[in-house]
């Protein structure tokens, strides 16, 4: 039996992404560079389950139904480009490869080009929602060929979290869908920021108490409209 999709790279967000899209319905192969993680998971959390443990790349690229799609959950930078350049070779016209890092949009342009020029095809996708929404429902921004987005928007949008009913999956070309994560991860940082310079005032100016500044922060209120006339 040949899966779905390929994934490589089982840190927290791989694993529990690979354990969402076989919940529904899709089966997926995966690789670790550190091979034990492989062994590991298939064994624990997903035995039973339509996920195969490859221990090489070549074996990843043999287990998939063409034309191959295979993401990568790895470090952005240096760490894409190397794996790019050890499964091309192995690839065939009309393949897909999706970026699934924190990838700077410039570098998934570069890529893409390259890529394409290669017979290949490639998106570059944010995935937002950590590993609860990895699990469960994750927002997730592909941008890049149209091709490849009609090839795979099935299995992301099953997998996706919805608004109002519509999975929160696609962007547009090039790109575009790790530009919407940088911009969405500044303002994500933003509100950290706020966060903690709320608490510091309410610390050190007010002296509040660790209880008396949960319970104000969690006031339902403050959420509400209303509570800014």
């Amino acid at each position: 039996m040949q899966a779905d999709i390929g994934l490589i790279g089982l840190a927290v967000m791989g694993e529990n992404l690979v354990m969402n899209i076989e919940s529904k319905g899709f089966a997926a192969s995966v690789f670790n560079r550190s091979t034990d993680k492989v062994k590991h998971f298939v064994e624990g959390r997903g035995r039973g389950r339509r996920i195969f443990g490859c221990y090489t790349l070549f074996e990843l690229v043999e287990s998939l139904k063409r034309p191959r799609k295979i993401m990568l959950m790895i470090k952005a930078g240096q760490a894409v480009d190397d794996i790019l350049e050890l499964l091309l070779p192995m690839l065939e016209p009309g393949d897909i490869l999706i970026d699934g890092g924190n990838s700077y949009f410039e570098d998934t342009r570069r890529r893409m080009k390259y890529v394409n020029e290669k017979g290949m095809l490639y998106l570059g996708m944010g995935v937002s929602g950590g590993e609860e929404g990895a699990l469960h429902g994750p927002c997730l921004m592909p941008g890049g060929n149209r091709e490849a987005w009609d090839a795979v928007k099935d299995l992301f949008q099953a997998v996706s979290a919805r608004a109002e009913g519509v999975p929160c999956c696609w962007i547009g070309s090039d790109g575009a869908g790790h530009f919407v994560k940088m911009v969405h991860n500044g303002i994500e940082y933003g509100d950290m920021q706020l966060i903690c310079e709320a608490y510091q005032l309410m610390r050190n100016g007010l002296g509040m108490s660790c209880e008396e500044m949960h319970r104000q922060m969690d006031e339902p209120r403050l959420l509400s409209r209303k509570a800014f006339p």
